[in-house]
């Protein structure tokens, strides 16, 4: 791509080399420890689900018991491979036994530890390849009816009742919505288990759950049918059990997963040894099943100044994109972040908007952008809230971003209402069509605003991740150069569910999963 704003692409890959020094500087720190949630997660691959007597999600309950005896420094995956040898059950029925009381993972006897990593490769095999079957299936659908050039309109319903949400997502596919996010039920993020089941209460949001997951699944696929096109399911796997949501997600086939660690730490004060480890697994589960990650930029400009704040918000998109990298993550799959978020007030805050959506473009090139919509300086007024998405929605189609969140009028007053739903469509509908072409058409002074400013952002970025390479990421998160929120490496939610591997520690998917994206 020839660029519009003559940016200066020597500092772009100076600014990607420094991003690329931290996260392998994390990485190594990553690659030496598990999780709690990342054990968990390896035993719902593994095919265990369900709760015991107490609603206690059987994952929880077996990870407990190898915890509680410190054990669980080999891998959970290791333990469920020599239970199979030994008893000749399965994964599932060992779980039960568990939790009943009948049997202690970490008591019973070792067999060959050669045999036992075949045996659990074996059992791992079977989740890899229902995964794989997914992917197959969404680039199927996607073959029979074409994939959307231009933005996709996303939309959110936040019901706290999966069946309502299933309607209103029925009625935002009607109106021309190609993408639905669920959101999750305010707090779930903090919780340290996954709920099972389908849900019909929450507050500001529905809890995720592989049955609801699926529910919604299912009903996209009618409605995809119904309209010939495919219409995406987008979720969140972020918070205390990133992983496990996301393999819950890859099991039932969502297609967009909201996956940043960076948002949990500085929004949901978990702790950040924790979430980068949980990120790593995460993401390479999100990877392998052809899953589009979004990550949180946009967050950053809820507590700080976005005008002069941007430079965090690019800075933290380079990071992002290693991590991904990393996790075997294609450029095509990062839905990197940011938002439209400056304040309404400001002189020529247009200008800076364009210069920092075109900016994005022109160094991300193949990634699906994630743009989010003007919030913070909404205030009820519906009329003025329409043409800030108006604008927003101008920015989208002229600097060809991807995964459009529609902005709504109603922001600031209550959930959106169906109907305003459709009247936010109809505007990006409208403003995407007879603005189609128009990014093609113009370009940009040399020297004026919005190169310049443009030019300033990346400059900053730039220097902003060559400090950070310096000290080091978690140095910086303490120190609050994010979002202006200060995080001790010590402190947060989670910390207690990290644990040291040992020498033999086995992680099956780890190893089939980064096979499966090399090849």
């Amino acid at each position: 791509m020839k660029s519009k704003l003559n940016l200066d692409f020597s500092i772009v890959e100076k600014a990607r080399q420094s991003a690329r020094e931290i996260a392998n500087q994390t990485q190594t720190f990553i690659e030496k420890h598990t999780s709690v949630t990342i054990e968990r997660t390896c035993a719902r691959l593994l095919g265990i689900d369900g709760v015991d007597a107490y609603d206690v999600p059987l994952p929880n309950v077996i990870v407990e018991n190898l915890r509680k005896a410190s054990a669980l420094n080999l891998g959970l995956s290791l333990h469920i491979g020599n239970a199979v040898i030994q008893t000749g059950k399965s994964p599932q029925q060992i779980a039960e036994m568990v939790a009943a009381g009948e049997l202690d993972l970490a008591k019973m006897p070792w067999a060959d530890l050669f045999e036992v990593k075949e045996k659990v490769r074996d059992l791992a095999g079977t989740a890899v390849a229902r995964i794989s079957r997914n992917r197959a299936a969404r680039e199927t659908i996607l073959r029979k009816y074409g994939d959307k050039a231009g933005p996709y309109l996303y939309v959110i319903v936040a019901t706290g009742n999966i069946f309502e949400d299933i309607t209103q997502a029925r009625a935002a596919a009607k109106q021309g919505a190609d993408v639905i996010a669920v959101i999750r039920t305010t707090g779930q993020s903090l919780l340290d288990y996954v709920p099972f089941g389908a849900t019909t209460e929450g507050f500001g949001g529905t809890y995720a759950t592989q049955e609801n997951f699926r529910l919604m699944r299912q009903a996209l696929d009618e409605e995809s049918e119904k309209y010939g096109r495919y219409i995406r399911l987008c979720n969140y796997c972020s918070g205390l059990c990133m992983p496990e949501i996301a393999a819950m997600g890859a099991l039932e086939r969502l297609d967009v997963m909201l996956n940043d660690a960076l948002y949990g730490i500085l929004f949901r004060d978990i702790n950040m040894q924790r979430t980068m480890v949980d990120q790593y697994f995460s993401r390479l589960i999100n990877g392998y099943a052809g899953v589009i990650i979004n990550t949180g930029e946009d967050n950053y400009l809820t507590t700080a100044d976005a005008f002069d704040e941007a430079h965090t918000v690019l800075a933290s998109q380079f990071i992002n994109e290693q991590f991904a990298l990393i996790s075997g993550i294609p450029e095509e799959q990062m839905g990197l972040g940011h938002a439209f978020e400056m304040n309404p007030e400001l002189k020529n805050g247009f200008l800076y908007e364009l210069a920092q959506a075109q900016m994005a473009r022109e160094i991300f090139p193949k990634a699906p952008l994630k743009y989010m919509p003007p919030t913070k300086f909404k205030t009820g007024n519906i009329f003025r809230a329409h043409v800030q998405d108006a604008l927003f929605n101008m920015v989208t189609i002229m600097t060809h971003q991807k995964i459009h969140l529609l902005g709504m009028l109603t922001e600031a007053i209550h959930t959106p209402f169906m109907a305003d739903r459709a009247l936010s469509i109809e505007n990006a509908r409208y403003i995407f069509s007879t603005m189609a072409d128009l990014g093609e058409e113009i370009s940009f002074k040399e020297g004026g605003i919005i190169a310049t400013r443009a030019a300033q952002v990346l400059a900053d970025a730039s220097a902003m991740l060559e400090s950070i390479k310096q000290e080091g990421l978690f140095k910086t998160l303490e120190q609050g150069k994010f979002a202006g929120v200060k995080r001790p490496i010590n402190g947060g939610k989670g910390l207690d569910g990290v644990v040291a591997k040992h020498n033999d520690y086995y992680n099956p998917f780890i190893e089939l999963m980064q096979k499966g994206a090399k090849a």
